[in-house]
């Protein structure tokens, strides 16, 4: 059913993974030039890659347990991302290429957030599912 909430928590998710990343900028670099996610290939790849699972798992809402699966995995891909930004503004020496770090770099917590929180209301689902059919 779409009507539920995991729905809107996985569309949050993908607004924020799809959507946001145009708005908020990584980081500034010493020159003052804001650095977006579409402006870093790999960066922008796989933004869009955790936006298309948000959306995916939405459109897989008939087998749940593949929902559950495509929230793991991409709240997966979005640790590794925030990972990938932690090494990112912490290995980098003597300010080359991060000089100021933007909001964007926040952006993966906040799906992560979203995505935990709809991985918990489909669990939800399943076992009210699983508690139904033992009555029968």
């Amino acid at each position: 059913m779409l009507q539920r909430i995991q729905t809107i928590y996985l569309l949050l998710a993908a607004g924020v993974s799809g959507g946001l990343i145009f708005v908020f900028n990584l980081w500034e670099t010493v020159d003052g030039v804001k650095v977006y996610a579409d402006d870093t290939t790999y960066i922008y790849f796989m933004f869009l890659t955790s936006a298309l699972f948000s959306i995916t798992s939405i459109l897989r809402y008939k087998n749940r347990k593949s929902q559950f699966m495509l929230g793991r995995l991409n709240i997966i891909l979005n640790f590794f991302l925030l990972g990938f930004f932690v090494y990112l503004s912490l290995n980098v020496s003597g300010e080359t290429a991060v000089s100021e770090k933007g909001i964007g770099m926040l952006l993966p917590i906040v799906s992560i957030v979203f995505l935990a929180l709809a991985n918990k209301a489909i669990k939800k689902d399943e076992d009210l599912v699983k508690s139904v059919d033992r009555l029968r």
